[in-house]
């Protein structure tokens, strides 16, 4: 009887095992399969910072070049200025000392609403832009040209295009420098 009853319960404790075994073989699977998934989007999540680096450190790039490309434009305009100055009258002297120094006192709230302006003057001349193709143009007049932006230049063209933007409204406020300046001398002289 303790003979027959053995091999009976070694063929169910080996049936068991097996079961067991693989249950936990499943459950390793299932454990392989959730964590490979984990992986692929950790792989994803890191390419997509690795492409996001990357547009950042370009458009920082091209910001500093852009600000060493200003800080060399004002110094040669500074070097200008200083070379012209004695040949004015002492009276325009004073006058144009003021407006240099006007100049030098930018505050952050102006800028800001310098970008503010520009930004929204460059939406409305897209929005002119994109208006202008349904209505035809009076004999001699040209649309508005923009500088072409395309989704494969990135930030760097955002960037430029704001740089120039902020080029622009610094030459105006240049030339509106200087039109004072013309305004005076033609009184004076």
């Amino acid at each position: 009887k303790g003979s027959s009853h053995l091999p009976q319960q070694l063929k169910f404790t080996t049936s068991d095992s097996c079961d067991r075994i693989k249950d936990e073989f499943q459950l390793l699977q299932a454990q392989y399969h959730s964590l490979k998934l984990e992986c692929d989007k950790l792989a994803s999540e890191k390419s997509e910072m690795q492409r996001h680096y990357v547009m950042y450190y370009e458009m920082s790039y091209g910001l500093n070049i852009e600000m060493h490309k200003q800080a060399e434009i004002v110094k040669r305009l500074n070097g200008i200025c200083a070379q012209v100055l004695p040949y004015l009258s002492q009276e325009h002297q004073q006058q144009v000392l003021g407006a240099i120094e006007r100049a030098k006192q930018v505050t952050a709230p102006e800028l800001n609403s310098i970008i503010r302006q520009q930004l929204q003057a460059h939406q409305l001349s897209q929005l002119q832009a994109l208006a202008l193709p349904l209505t035809p143009l009076p004999v001699g007049l040209q649309p508005p040209s923009l500088p072409a932006v395309s989704a494969g230049t990135g930030l760097l063209s955002l960037s430029a295009l704001g740089s120039q933007a902020h080029l622009s409204k610094e030459d105006k406020n240049g030339h509106d420098g200087d039109a004072h300046q013309d305004d005076d001398g033609e009184k004076s002289d």
